[in-house]
């Protein structure tokens, strides 16, 4: 099975040189607003994603935002990195996400949904954290598309809907059936794309905390709560949000902030 996962992964399209570009951009210290422009203008795709995310009720600006600079400057540079290189790859494994009982465009929503929450959070804790894990908040559940096709492959589709429907964890399930879970193979994806170390390092443990290195342990697990608030098949649900603060007093975090960004999160949404 495991090798199975591996040829599907090896055998994905190269990211596209805009995305080459945003990473080469990314790791700059010298990096100017400018040249992010001029990189992303060169994607009619990734303008179009980037002012429908700009332009929805989940930010609120007050007048309609029509370019890509004004875009970026309201949005901020990793915020946009993080909306450019999501899109992009969700495009490049675009799959049928039957097993999970929801399409691309609730895929997408989720993962929007995820990138603000997390803001909204860590923005009151660290900005140095803020930016670090806004980028894997968006990327970390990438892994279902090649899961999904893979399920479905197999004729495993029902017995997986079935784990989950008995109480099994959607991580567990996976395990059970492919041998795998998403952050693992959300980390191999970006390995054979070779994005930054530190985001596949951030994500690989996501479904096995014990299993983290302690310097990337804090990240991850805050990962986890992210992703348990805004889990792909039901976002922001009473039972996702209770499960997420026991997991924060598990990790000591203090949820106090959590709380808070759900609420502005709750209350963004009222607004669509």
């Amino acid at each position: 099975m495991t090798d199975d996962i591996i040829e599907r992964i090896e055998s994905l399209p190269p990211l596209p040189q805009t995305i080459i570009e945003i990473e080469e951009f990314r790791k700059d210290p010298d990096k100017e607003l400018f040249d992010l422009v001029k990189i992303i203008e060169k994607d009619a795709l990734i303008v179009s994603t980037l002012l429908k995310i700009t332009n929805s009720a989940m930010f609120g600006f007050r007048s309609k935002v029509e370019t890509t600079s004004k875009a970026i400057h309201l949005l901020g540079t990793n915020f946009t990195i993080s909306v450019a290189i999501g899109g992009t790859i969700q495009n490049l494994l675009k799959t049928n996400l039957s097993p999970y009982d929801i399409n691309s465009e609730d895929f997408m929503r989720a993962s929007s949904l995820a990138t603000t929450f997390a803001t909204y959070w860590l923005s009151k804790v660290s900005f140095e954290l803020k930016e670090e894990l806004v980028m894997p908040a968006l990327l970390q559940e990438a892994g279902k598309f090649i899961l999904a096709d893979l399920i479905i492959s197999l004729d495993k589709e029902k017995e997986f809907k079935d784990l989950i429907i008995s109480g099994k964890k959607i991580y567990e399930a996976e395990k059970e059936i492919v041998g795998l879970s998403t952050s693992e193979i959300t980390a191999k994806i970006f390995s054979h794309w070779k994005l930054s170390e530190k985001l596949i390092k951030v994500i690989e443990n996501v479904d096995s905390i014990s299993k983290c290195e302690e310097k990337y342990l804090k990240k991850t697990q805050m990962l986890d709560i992210i992703r348990t608030v805004c889990c792909v098949s039901a976002p922001l649900s009473e039972k996702n949000i209770e499960e997420a603060l026991i997991k924060a007093k598990k990790y000591s975090l203090d949820t106090k902030y959590i709380k808070a960004a759900i609420v502005k999160l709750q209350d963004k949404l009222l607004d669509e």
